[in-house]
């Protein structure tokens, strides 16, 4: 089982910009041949993805963030990255990461990362 670490939430005003980083400690294999998700949830609504991207780097994002976020990772040392620029209240949520497998993910949810945009 991959274990994943999400970290670099915390409050922002609106228009700022945030990176958050997910770390993988374990399976190393998997990490690296299998694409990764960024997933987030806000209180009352259901998790959403925003954005993945390949093993090779070819990065997928929601309509909603298309042009403000940029995700990343690094194979090497297991991390993967979402720079969230020009923030929007709407981006506020719980932040997860994960590998996507069809309409689900392989592993179980960590305990995310808080993002707060406030006006």
């Amino acid at each position: 089982q991959v274990q994943f670490v999400e970290s670099g939430g915390g409050l922002v005003q609106v228009g700022g910009s945030l990176r958050l980083s997910c770390a993988a400690s374990t399976n190393t294999f998997i990490v690296r041949t299998s694409p990764m998700a960024w997933y987030r949830q806000a209180p009352g609504k259901q998790r959403e993805l925003v954005a993945s991207i390949t093993s090779g780097g070819s990065a997928t994002y929601g309509d909603s963030v298309k042009g403000r976020f940029t995700i990343s990772r690094d194979n090497t040392k297991k991390t993967c990255d979402l720079q969230m620029d020009n923030l929007k209240p709407e981006d506020t949520a719980v932040y997860y990461c994960n590998q996507p497998y069809r309409d689900t993910v392989l592993h179980s949810w960590g305990q995310g990362t808080q993002v707060t945009v406030s006006s």
